[in-house]
Parts: structure tokens; sequence; C-alpha cells
């Protein structure tokens, strides 16, 4: 199912099509992108780990409908998934208590970065979440990750410091943008 579309790219549900099960894997196995997800369920080791991280991510947003979600970013011209965008609520402190802060976030297959994918899908996403009547998004990095930083900057998001407000405490570098921001 297509969530919305921009000039270049398609962001849509993840299925567990064959392409997307092998791109999923393919993103999600590398160092590269794992390097700042600090995530205790990644690298991806396994091919078959691939279905289990696209059923979790459904499943965990499948109430909300089409508004939140961890997405796949599609190159329109080639067809080819070049990474996930995100919209959803942060978890808190305890981490399986979702909190009222809304997200926007991405990841990219190396071979896909510098080309503004996650620009273009960031910036359309939070549009669609302010359109939606969200008074703030934020977006929170890993510190050292400066390429992360760098979109955040791009998309008009103004940094906010260290924050230990989600992802179990962890300290994370915080950026926010308002619906006023983007009117």
């Amino acid at each position: 199912m297509t969530i919305f579309e921009t000039e270049r790219l398609v962001v849509r549900e993840w299925t567990e099509s064959p392409g997307d099960l092998e791109r999923a894997y393919d993103i999600y196995r590398r160092p590269e992108t794992n390097r700042w997800l600090k995530s205790p369920t990644l690298p991806l080791t396994a091919p078959e780990e691939a279905a289990v991280m696209l059923r979790r991510w459904h499943d965990r947003f499948a109430a909300y409908g089409d508004r939140y979600g961890l997405w796949a970013i599609e190159v329109r011209e080639s067809g080819l998934v070049v990474g996930t965008v995100m919209i959803k609520p942060l978890p808190g402190p305890d981490e399986s208590v979702l909190t009222d802060d809304i997200e926007v976030g991405w990841h990219l297959h190396p071979d896909a970065q510098g080309k503004g994918y996650a620009t273009e899908a960031a910036g359309t996403a939070m549009r669609r979440e302010f359109a939606a009547g969200t008074a703030a998004i934020f977006a929170v990095v890993t510190p050292g990750n400066t390429a992360s930083m760098a979109v955040a900057r791009r998309l008009g998001m103004t940094p906010v410091g260290l924050h230990r407000d989600w992802y179990g405490g962890t300290e994370l570098e915080t950026f926010v943008a308002t619906a006023r921001d983007f009117s």
C-alpha cells in the first residue's frame, strides 16, 4: 500500500515479497546502517530475520492505519527500495510504552546515501503528519551521526541538545520542528 509519493519516490508499506525481504535484510545486516541504531534486534544475521522485523513493525503500528509506521522508500524510476522512513510515537524510558512525542526518522542503504532521498521522504512525511494535527515532530540521533544530523538540519529542524527522554533513557541528539515551522 502506498503511503505517499514525491517527485522521485514512492513511500509504501514494506511487504513480505522476496524483493522486499532481500532488500530489508541487505539494509539491516550492514554495520554501516546499524552502527547508529543501537537496537537489540539488529543487525540482522540471517535472511529470515527480515520477515520477523517487518512483521513486528507492521503489528506495532497497525492500529494507527497509515498514520504511523516504518515504510519502504522506493525510487520511482528504478523500483529499488533504498531505505526506510518513519513517523511514529517515540518509545519512552520504558521502551514498551509509547509517548505522545512523534518521531521522524530514516535508515538508508549505504549506496543510497547522499542523494537527498532521506530529506525528500522525511520532509513529506513531516508535512503529512503536521497536516494531521501534530504540533511538534522530533528527530533523535545517536551522537556522532553527523550525516543524520545534517538531514535534520536540511529539514529545518532545530537542534535542542542531548536528551534522555526516549528509547530507554539513551542519550540522543535531539532536533525539533513545529507545525508553525512548516506552514
